[in-house]
């Protein structure tokens, strides 16, 4: 069988373990320094256990299948310990929706960071993550089957292409939107009687259209800046953008979150210059009386200048402009929306109560006071919470360049189409290899063995299993270059979901195999570490 071509200058005059079984051709398919094949870096110290070629059978297949089929459990072999290409020693699994960094841009009366979104822009917009994440097959019956996107509610429409949910959570809001206002309507125009709920509902939802607009003004600049964006969601307290990358510059950061803001107060000029048109104190001119001050607190409300609020996305570009570092602006404007976070939380109860906001004093605590007091605190975990998160995502960004594929992939050694699993798991312990790719009669790769599938069969069956029965065909998609590391490794790993793809180099030499596994672990880890 011929050799495949080798990664790097070596001559070939190195021979590992693997080399030596002249019976079995396949063992000797790389060399030199590459990972995959049977070749021993000489930069990777190897435990003496796996240099030893065990005997036919069954120990080197138990060592295979039990150590690696299960990276998340104790390491009970030698072959569990050999370690991948690098300074890889994994750990744990990231949490769903923190693999990649996505950006949400949120709005509406209250609004701040969105649930499970982090990094936010609120007006009340918020800037967060959306819920991404590496997906692989937990049985290991080849690749999953890609996560469908998350809906999010009712389909709206697609403005510019991008789609737009009606969270269940907006009706909620909206109902009490309808009660408050009709409230109000009872006192300045009681010839309405039960018609005043109707009126209501019109205002909510001319105000969730409001903060459509709004939302829309983020993704236009998102585009405008050819930055994807993923979905626009009207929820509970306002909206979202869930746009999917971060901007490349301070100057865009700041146009992308001060566009929000300035087109509420385009909306509230709109309205108010309608008010002139109109008589004072009949539906329509209330009606644009309301739409007119909720855009101006909107607008006011996402300009304060902390995360994960419009104004503290105004406030990072601001520092990341001075200092040069993004993570600076960030760590800025994340104190200081908690220290906004604690401020509305005291602050708002002691001003409605007050009258400083234009409503009567109250000397005593009734359900007014209790509904401000709970108002405050909604709003205020949801600011506290966005800076934490905006925090966190800073710090995911910061270290997602230390995911290499190069330094994650395994070592892996090439048995053609018909060769025992047992055989192949002997080469792989003598080889140091946690991998084994199936190559044609040339040294092709064709498919990669499945760590799932080796712990589905008995060890006194390995012996008469041929490896292509538990292997799965590569895919183009299943093929990643060396060369990828940070957020491009993880969309190449999103983009086809498997438990197992075949790294390669620039020239398309096999350099190993790289488990979705072993980045999740990287990428916990790597989240884990103080930034």
């Amino acid at each position: 069988m011929r050799k495949a071509p080798t990664r790097g200058g070596d001559d070939g005059s190195s021979r590992s373990e693997g080399d030596a079984h002249a019976d079995h051709p396949e063992g000797s398919a790389h060399g030199d320094n590459r990972r995959s094949g049977s070749d021993a870096h000489a930069d990777r110290p190897e435990a003496d256990a796996l240099r030893k070629a065990p005997a036919h059978g069954e120990d080197a297949s138990t060592r295979l299948s039990k150590a690696d089929a299960h990276p998340d459990r104790p390491e009970p072999d030698a072959l569990r310990k050999a370690p991948a290409h690098g300074d890889h020693d994994g750990s744990g699994r990231p949490p769903e929706g923190d693999a990649h960094p996505d950006r949400a841009y949120a709005a509406g009366p209250h609004a701040g960071s969105a649930a499970g979104k982090t990094d936010a822009h609120s007006r009340p917009a918020t800037h967060g993550t959306g819920d991404r994440h590496l997906a692989h097959s937990a049985d290991g019956k080849g690749p999953a089957p890609q996560r469908p996107e998350p809906r999010g509610g009712l389909l709206m429409g697609r403005p510019f292409g991008v789609p737009v949910y009606v969270a269940p959570s907006w009706f909620l809001v909206a109902a009490l939107i309808t009660w408050v206002f009709g409230g109000q309507l009872e006192r300045v125009l009681p010839e309405l009687g039960a018609a005043r709920y109707l009126v209501s509902l019109f205002f909510a939802v001319a105000f969730y259209a409001s903060v459509l607009v709004h939302e829309l003004a983020h993704t236009v600049a998102a585009l405008r800046f050819k930055l994807p964006v993923r979905r626009i969601q009207l929820q509970f307290f306002g909206g979202v953008s869930e746009i999917e990358k971060e901007a490349e510059t301070p100057g865009r950061e700041f146009v992308l979150a001060f566009v929000g803001p300035l087109l509420s107060l385009v909306l509230a000029g709109v309205f108010f210059a309608a008010m002139q048109t109109v008589e004072p104190g009949t539906v329509p001119g209330v009606l644009l009386a309301g739409l007119m001050i909720s855009n101006l607190i909107v607008a006011a409300f996402n300009l304060l200048p902390g995360l994960p609020l419009d104004g503290g996305r105004m406030l990072r570009a601001v520092v990341w402009k001075i200092t040069g570092k993004p993570m600076a602006g960030t760590v800025a404007a994340a104190w200081v929306g908690r220290a906004l976070a604690v401020s509305v939380l005291i602050g708002l109860p002691l001003l409605t109560q007050s009258g400083a906001l234009g409503t009567d004093a109250v000397d005593n605590v009734g359900m007014d006071t209790v509904l401000d007091a709970l108002l405050a605190a909604i709003l205020a975990a949801i600011i506290w919470t966005g800076a934490g998160n905006s925090l966190r995502m800073a710090r995911l960004r910061e270290h997602l360049p230390e995911l290499r594929a190069r330094a994650l992939t395994r070592r892996a050694v090439p048995v053609e189409t018909h060769t025992p699993l047992s055989e192949a798991l002997r080469r792989a312990n003598a080889a140091g290899a946690r991998a084994l790719v199936v190559v044609d009669a040339h040294g092709n790769p064709v498919s990669l063995v499945r760590e799932a599938a080796i712990v589905g069969v008995p060890e006194h069956r390995r012996p008469w299993v041929a490896v292509s029965g538990l292997a799965q065909d590569l895919t183009d998609g299943m093929r990643v270059s060396a060369e990828l590391s940070g957020e491009e490794l993880l969309d190449a790993l999103r983009a086809t979901p498997a438990t197992e793809y075949l790294v390669v180099e620039e020239t398309g030499e096999i350099y190993g195999v790289l488990s979705a596994a072993d980045v999740e672990r990287a990428f916990v880890k790597a989240m884990a570490r103080p930034s």
